[in-house]
């Protein structure tokens, strides 16, 4: 039995030893990775020594995979919507909007798109820049490229653009740190939407989304703007549904593509009135802890969603904007009666 034993712990050690190298051995070993590197330099001009620096650096992070497989978006409505509404998130977006009130009210003015929804995002995202994450981004994207390979093509694209805003922003790869998806700064831009999208109203030819709130602003305004939000358009509304209507609506569907005029004769009703809603709308269905709640989403909520495809992601994103104006307002009649 003391032989087995030992037998047990020499095994146990020496495999533990062989994860251990193979976990610390250049990524650059691997086929998959070489042949990145190859398309890099072939494609885009990359130095294949400096490339072969910056992944025989990199850290392969299996963590990021279980987060990868088990997001907040997952989890049921009300758990969801309470970790982002809360009274210190919404203390802090009147906060953010206060000091940079005049930022905002130019965004609002150049890219038609609500101060309240720029303010919500950024509280939603990140705290305003307290919780951009503490993932070195090459080590993020590399993961996700080379070790996730049910998203590998998406975050092999990401890559790349990643290596190439490096090269533009002449920042060391190595530099950046991140969510767990490799996405950066206070928006949390992924590197591809840092490219195309990212602007402010300097004419800066490098942006910095990390420690300029201008920019950052700015960014996320041409963002919405560019996917084409709807300036005074709806954007969603809790629904009444009938048990027989909701089997003639797909609730997946990544756009408003029903004629809203349809679905309200199908039996799904707004629960509040509206003025002059879109003509067409979407719907959604979450799960909560009393069972399924329909929402009416109309052309602006899918563009929401594509800052984040999560229906409930862009409906905690329109409530807490909903709470940030009326605060906002609140807040500014009560300035302006103490000044009259």
């Amino acid at each position: 039995m003391r032989q087995y034993a030992r037998f047990f712990l020499m095994f146990t050690l020496l495999f533990s030893f062989n994860s251990l190298t193979h976990a610390d051995a250049p990524i650059t070993k691997r086929q998959d990775v070489q042949q990145f590197i190859n398309k890099m330099v072939k494609q885009h001009g990359f130095k294949r020594d400096e490339l072969i620096t910056v992944f025989n650096d990199v850290k392969i992070q299996p963590q990021i995979i279980d987060s990868m497989n088990a997001p907040y978006e997952k989890k049921d409505w009300d758990t969801y919507r309470d970790i982002f509404l809360t009274p210190q998130r919404l203390q802090a977006g009147i906060e953010f909007w206060q000091a940079n009130q005049k930022v905002l009210a130019q965004a609002e003015k150049k890219y038609h798109v609500p101060a309240s929804i720029i303010v919500a995002i950024l509280g939603v995202e990140t705290l305003y820049g307290k919780h951009q994450g503490n993932y070195r981004v090459i080590d993020a994207l590399s993961t996700l490229a080379f070790n996730y390979p049910k998203r590998s093509d998406f975050f092999t694209k990401e890559l790349s653009e990643y290596l190439l805003l490096c090269r533009e922003h002449h920042v060391n790869p190595s530099q950046y740190t991140g969510s767990y998806a490799g996405a950066i700064g206070k928006p949390q831009f992924m590197p591809s939407s840092y490219r195309y999208y990212a602007t402010d109203f300097k004419k800066n030819p490098s942006i910095d989304l990390v420690n300029d709130d201008q920019a950052v602003i700015a960014s996320v305004a041409n963002y919405f703007h560019r996917h084409g939000w709807q300036m005074n358009q709806g954007i969603v509304q809790q629904a009444k549904v009938t048990e027989q209507a909701i089997h003639h609506v797909n609730t997946q569907y990544k756009k408003a593509i029903y004629p809203t005029n349809h679905l309200i004769q199908l039996g799904i009703q707004p629960l509040t009135a509206s003025i002059n809603p879109p003509t067409k709308a979407g719907v959604i269905e979450l799960t909560t802890l009393n069972g399924a709640e329909y929402w009416l989403a109309y052309p602006n909520f899918y563009v929401i969603t594509r800052y984040n495809s999560s229906p409930q992601y862009a409906l905690v994103v329109y409530l807490f904007s909903q709470q940030l104006q009326k605060h906002w307002v609140a807040a500014s009649n009560q300035h302006r009666y103490a000044y009259s």
